[in-house]
């Protein structure tokens, strides 16, 4: 479903890099994600707490889906901040789809903080059914 290939790897950790806040130990900053399938389509749930829903947007080129969401400050106006640990500004997150998944039908839903990404695998794709023929009989046979 999602690409993974050694030869991907560096661009993994390019990913793994841009997505950490300067200063932190390992934590990403903008989009954690889970990938899994769910019967006939890979779903990405990506977590966007605090993004106002109009500042995202989903590009897919090439089997290549980005994500992109913005995060501003929801403060009262002169509020005196004594902390504010939350990651804020322009995020992006790039994630690689394999061949087998159907572009051209991915359906997006934002609810309670999380983006969820549906993307169909293929008619193409799916497992079916091939019948043989045996010698000059002809029987059917299905395998």
């Amino acid at each position: 479903m999602l690409m993974r290939t050694d030869s991907l790897r560096g661009l993994r950790d390019l990913d793994r890099l841009t997505q950490q806040p300067v200063g932190t130990a390992s934590r990403p900053a903008g989009m954690p994600l889970v990938a899994y399938r769910d019967g006939e389509a890979l779903v990405l749930r990506l977590d966007l707490p605090g993004v106002d829903p109009r500042t995202i947007d989903l590009d897919v080129e090439r089997n290549v889906l980005t994500v992109r969401a913005e995060r501003t400050p929801r403060l009262p106006q002169g509020a005196e901040v004594l902390a504010d640990e939350r990651v804020l500004g322009r995020f992006s997150r790039q994630v690689f789809l394999g061949d087998a998944l159907d572009t051209d039908r991915i359906e997006a839903d934002y609810d309670q903080g999380v983006l969820s990404v549906r993307v169909p695998v293929s008619e193409k794709a799916r497992p079916r059914k091939i019948t043989v023929t045996a010698g000059a009989e002809r029987e059917a046979i299905t395998t």
